[in-house]
């Protein structure tokens, strides 16, 4: 009897509160605070705050001005969207999707439940439609959009391991802004173009010539190009939908950091990547090995990005986006 009793108290005791990211109504104890809870659905830290939907964000209002300008120069090029469309449907798009749904794990409602929540937080509050997500065994640290036609999300299983809820939000975030800010078609070419970069591998790439057309009219170096600085559009497109900048900094430091993160002082991170950014903007020989070191990698390095979401959020301009829409 006494159990019942103990029971029917905590039950009165109790009360709800609805999921502020995706709207799940999830019973809480009654000195229940912001933060000290997750939803059950998403997984989520519970919160009275409200989350901003977008009801008709623009990709201009967010996208990156290093984006937009090697975006530019690449649209500058004759005939490249025919070129690339003509790549994709000869090389291995399609190889791509087989390889996907046949080796990886289709998230659903009830596969991965969480991300599959996580990935309609991100859709609804950018605006955008819901892409199919697969999660893959890869020990790379990773997650990539594709598809010129119908978009695809992967995470890499390492990547989704070591990241927190928040943190897994930012990600798919990032991947869903590729797809807001009209990136796909060009992102999906460059990812195909490193794969075919060794000229031994290029021969046997059905459309050879096509590809020999694209790297000598340059097409090529001003895809991979463009392609890093738009990973900085889609930090912003995730900040919009966490609504936190220190989450988007959370994520940075684990990519810089690794397994090792918890021994990592996050603000001694943060002002690290504030003084990356003073001395590129101050000495032009640094700025100038950033740029050459980094034209080697597939993203911008992640002191970089931090420093660049800081400088967004610092500078008034998130805030001007969240007021506008």
């Amino acid at each position: 009897m006494a159990k019942k009793k103990d029971e029917s108290e905590a039950i009165t005791k109790s009360h709800f509160v609805r999921c502020r990211f995706c709207g799940q109504k999830n019973g809480v104890k009654e000195d229940y605070k912001n933060g000290k809870a997750n939803c059950g659905r998403c997984k989520l830290p519970l919160s009275n705050e409200p989350h901003k939907k977008f009801a008709d964000l623009s990709k201009h209002d967010y996208v990156h001005p290093d984006d937009s300008k090697a975006l530019a120069a690449l649209r500058a090029i004759p005939g490249i969207d025919n070129a690339l469309r003509k790549l994709l449907s000869v090389t291995g798009e399609s190889a791509l999707r087989v390889i996907f749904t046949a080796g990886s794990v289709k998230v659903t409602p009830k596969q991965f439940p969480d991300l599959h929540a996580k990935l309609q937080i991100a859709c609804s509050t950018l605006g955008v439609e819901m892409p199919e997500m697969f999660v893959q065994q890869n020990p790379v640290v990773n997650a990539f959009t594709y598809g010129s036609e119908k978009h695809i999300i992967v995470l890499h299983s390492s990547l989704i391991e070591r990241l927190d809820d928040e943190e897994t939000l930012a990600v798919i975030s990032h991947e869903v802004g590729h797809i807001h800010a009209e990136h796909v078609l060009y992102l999906t070419a460059a990812r195909l173009m490193e794969a075919i970069a060794n000229a031994s591998v290029a021969r046997l790439v059905p459309g050879s010539e096509i590809v020999k057309f694209i790297i000598s009219a340059g097409i090529n170096s001003a895809l991979l190009a463009w392609a890093r600085r738009a990973e900085l559009s889609c930090d912003r497109a995730a900040m919009l939908v966490v609504q936190d900048a220190h989450i988007v900094g959370r994520v940075m430091m684990k990519l810089a950091g690794g397994t090792s993160a918890s021994k990592i002082d996050y603000e001694q991170f943060l002002e690290q990547g504030r003084e990356f950014k003073r001395t590129c903007d101050e000495k032009a020989l640094d700025k100038f090995w950033a740029n050459i070191i980094n034209a080697g990698l597939t993203h911008p390095f992640p002191i970089w990005r931090v420093s660049e979401i800081l400088d967004w959020a610092e500078s008034g301009e998130f805030e001007e986006v969240m007021k506008r829409n």
